[in-house]
């Protein structure tokens, strides 16, 4: 009868351990499931990220395309928040000829991140917080100055807001020139 009490027992577990482990492994060794990151999450409900919005806007593919190449995407998809200075292709084409092409290079991606990394900071600011000689940081050290005058913001005296968009993680600034980072 005590051989009962102990057998009953021991196959419970080891029934219960291949069963976990039966359920368990396929997923686990999934490769599919391990390096996307936050921007392979598909969510056609809730309100996008400034990736998603960006991808979404026909005026912004270099943008998006410069965002894959310096390997930011995720980074940009995490919960944030972000305040994005986006600047519009017709921005990137009045930089000089080759300059775009150049910075899509493998061997430029440290001075492309830089650039980029210029245009974002780490909070969700409107558009009505930017005050005349204001200046903020910038997610690669540096730091940007705003003009505001007749309702119109500009930064550095070389880009104008033109439009804001809410994202789920920040808002996006639409801007009308790329922002250079101060040379070191």
């Amino acid at each position: 009868m005590k051989a009962i009490y102990i057998i009953i027992p021991v196959i419970f577990i080891w029934a219960c351990k291949n069963s976990t482990l039966e359920n368990t492994t396929p997923a686990a060794a999934s490769p599919s499931s391990v390096s996307l990151g936050q921007s392979a999450v598909k969510d056609d409900e809730s309100m996008k990220d400034v990736v998603k919005v960006a991808v979404g806007s026909p005026d912004h593919t270099t943008l998006v395309a410069a965002l894959q190449q310096a390997e930011l995407v995720n980074s940009l998809s995490n919960a944030g928040p972000f305040t994005v200075l986006a600047p519009v292709n017709e921005a990137f084409s009045k930089l000089p000829p080759g300059t775009v092409e150049s910075l899509m290079k493998s061997e430029q991606k440290a001075v492309l991140q830089n650039i980029l990394e210029y245009h974002v900071t780490t909070s969700s600011l409107k558009s009505s917080f930017f005050k005349n000689g204001m200046t903020l940081g910038m997610v690669n050290g540096d730091r940007i100055e705003f003009q505001v005058a007749d309702g119109k913001v500009r930064i550095n005296n070389a880009a104008t807001i033109v439009a804001s968009i809410p994202a789920s993680n920040g808002i996006i600034h639409v801007i009308d020139a790329v922002l250079l980072p101060p040379a070191k």
